[in-house]
């Protein structure tokens, strides 16, 4: 069975148009703070920003880690490249309830979600806590525990057709709800 005809779905971090416009714009702006005359605070200031900002965008992209992953035991939840392992949660089909794709506002602009509902008494998941959520009740447009099992769509795309196919597979009758 080839890759693309494989039921499990898979995401991994890579070169997607927002990340390749992160670095792309941090190489220029880090260039222009490199040029002579510029103030030492705009050096200062900048380049940890574009600088460091940029070659993390880089390393994002170039790690391939996996980003989203449905398969036979349940959803993988990739975390954050940098802190990988510790932000890395897996949900076993046993807890899934259901799928949510969503969107943050964020500025002018919106970042996409994807994120599974879990049973009550669900074990918790890494960075989930009472003050977290107290949080994400007043930033977040879904229940604090859909955002909590979400990851955003940076630095990866999520094939939405895959993904359904998977569902459907491995937890046939899981409904997947598109809220954004």
């Amino acid at each position: 069975m080839g890759k693309d005809s494989s039921p499990v779905y898979e995401a991994r971090y890579g070169w997607d148009r927002r990340t390749v416009g992160v670095v792309a714009g941090s190489a220029v702006f880090t260039a222009a703070l490199l040029l002579p005359g510029t103030p030492l605070f705009a050096r200062v200031l900048g380049l940890p920003l574009f600088g460091l900002g940029g070659l993390f965008m880089a390393y994002v992209a170039l790690s391939r880690k996996v980003a989203f992953r449905v398969d036979g035991t349940g959803v993988l939840l990739g975390g954050s490249p940098a802190r990988y392992g510790a932000t890395t949660a897996h949900v076993p089909w046993a807890d899934i309830t259901g799928f949510v794709l969503w969107r943050q506002q964020a500025g002018g602009a919106s970042v996409p979600y994807v994120g599974v509902t879990r049973r009550e008494g669900a074990p918790a998941l890494p960075g989930d806590g009472p003050r977290a959520r107290a949080v994400l009740t007043h930033l977040v447009p879904v229940p604090p525990e859909v955002a909590m099992s979400s990851r955003a769509l940076t630095g990866w795309h999520l094939d939405r057709e895959r993904l359904l196919g998977a569902v459907a597979h491995f937890a046939p009758g899981t409904p997947v709800h598109d809220v954004s």
